[in-house]
């Protein structure tokens, strides 16, 4: 368990793992301290978050430069995805009491009432492309919830792990109402299987969302997943070509293409796909590859070697399949783990980059003749993530989108998570919701009292 700069290969750190007798103390410790933190008032959770909100965004840099160090995120989006966190911590403390609030329903009862009661410890197992955004985004609102939390980050950012456990301690939250465990992949089963944890939630891959959700239900345990997506970015022939290439090149490069909710295949009419490819081409090959802690570099290295091989094989299988290399497709000679932003045209039914989620800077051009077989292209994926529109005409580019199988569709913008709008998928990118009013209430137990 080892954070490599991913722009050096150096080591940053070797982390030493917590052992199983270990990890029971925390988590009996964790369940202790819910004991006292479901009875305090929304106020002083909100007081402990907002404080939270406020060490985060004093200590934006420090913050930002462990995740360009462990994962080799750009510093301005680092900074922007703490800035992020703050907002996220802000947003529950405004609005959790609200939303939370008993709920008087009138029946033939004298009195009938819905109440929203925390459920105990959770168990979260994040990701490493959002270090930072992933946990808060779950951890705000579990919080003011009344909830506790344990967290099983993955293995090459546990210095980031760390440094949240540290700012819940800083922020005055009772002691143990947050732990990171650091832990294996392997021990995740033993966690979710202990008597204390009573819901999961798990951001990450198909496999490990699956491995979960099935220890989780043998155990009669809740769970809420996000998982991965194929996400389809449809071009229509009314598009306005210079802002959506402008955004495809965003997308599919912002944390160089390593996001669940990024658009991988660019689904375009016939009429208007050589100038869309021109563009894009135009856009993609003018990015400025390298050290993700300069200001002028436009795409950072991807968090693994591993991840490398992959988009490669990924990559290199379409072309032999018959896919058009646009640009890019190769491997970066230099320290780190760099790989070309890359276009592929003439992409098929059958292919890697058809098929299958492309977790790196990779575009996936598919020509359609019109909007009918566009939506058809669209849903042909094992994924629902989200989706995006791209239409002169928003009641168009509207009418359309309610004809994609997603969680969410965007219509002339970049696809992007909100604090206030629920996030996450249906069919093999999960279920449950994160963010909003619905990410509040997934861990609650909606008891109904009547008297």
């Amino acid at each position: 368990m080892k954070s490599i700069n991913p722009a050096t290969e150096q080591l940053i750190e070797a982390h030493t793992a917590h052992t199983p007798e270990e990890v029971d103390q925390i988590l009996i410790s964790v369940d202790r301290a819910w004991q006292t933190w479901r009875t305090t008032s929304y106020e002083e959770r909100a007081a402990f978050l907002r404080r939270a909100a406020d060490i985060l965004q004093g200590e934006r840099d420090a913050c930002a430069a462990i995740l360009t160090a462990e994962m080799g995120k750009l510093k301005r989006e680092a900074r922007a995805e703490i800035e992020k966190c703050a907002l996220v911590c802000r947003h529950y403390a405004d609005t959790a009491a609200e939303t939370l609030k008993e709920e008087m329903i009138e029946t033939n009862y004298e009195k009938s009432t819905i109440t929203f009661q925390p459920l105990g410890v959770i168990l979260a197992v994040m990701p490493w492309n959002f270090p930072f955004w992933q946990v808060w985004r779950f951890l705000a609102p579990a919080l003011m919830a009344g909830n506790v939390a344990v967290l099983k980050h993955a293995s090459n950012v546990f210095g980031a792990a760390k440094k949240i456990e540290e700012i819940v301690q800083k922020a005055g939250f009772p002691q143990n109402v947050f732990r990171a465990l650091i832990i294996p992949s392997s021990q995740v089963e033993a966690v979710v299987k202990h008597p204390v944890v009573k819901a999961v939630t798990l951001t990450g891959s198909e496999a490990a969302g699956m491995q979960v959700a099935a220890t989780a239900g043998k155990e009669l345990k809740k769970t809420v997943l996000e998982l991965g997506g194929s996400d389809p970015f449809i071009v229509l022939e009314d598009a306005d070509l210079e802002k959506c290439t402008d955004i495809a090149v965003q997308s599919r490069t912002l944390n160089v293409g390593q996001a669940c909710n990024a658009a991988k295949r660019f689904i375009v009419m016939e009429g208007v796909a050589p100038a869309f490819e021109a563009l894009l081409k135009k856009k993609m090959s003018a990015l400025v590859v390298g050290d993700p802690s300069a200001e002028g570099t436009d795409m950072a290295p991807m968090a693994r070697g591993d991840l490398v091989e992959n988009i490669h094989d990924q990559v290199s299988v379409s072309i032999e399949m018959g896919a058009r290399l646009v640009c890019g497709g190769r491997k970066i000679d230099r320290p780190g783990f760099y790989y070309e932003p890359t276009i592929l045209a003439d992409v098929k039914k059958g292919m890697p980059a058809y098929d299958q989620e492309t977790f790196g800077p990779v575009a996936a051009i598919i020509t359609v003749k019109n909007a009918e077989e566009a939506v058809a292209v669209a849903n042909d994926t094992p994924y629902g993530l989200a989706a995006s529109v791209w239409s002169g005409s928003t009641e168009r580019g509207e009418k359309l989108a309610r004809r994609i199988d997603s969680g969410m569709v965007f219509i002339n913008t970049l696809v992007a998570s909100h604090p206030k709008l629920p996030f996450g998928g249906i069919k093999r990118s999960g279920y449950g919701r994160e963010c909003s009013e619905y990410g509040l209430r997934e861990f609650v137990n909606v008891r109904t009292v009547c008297s």
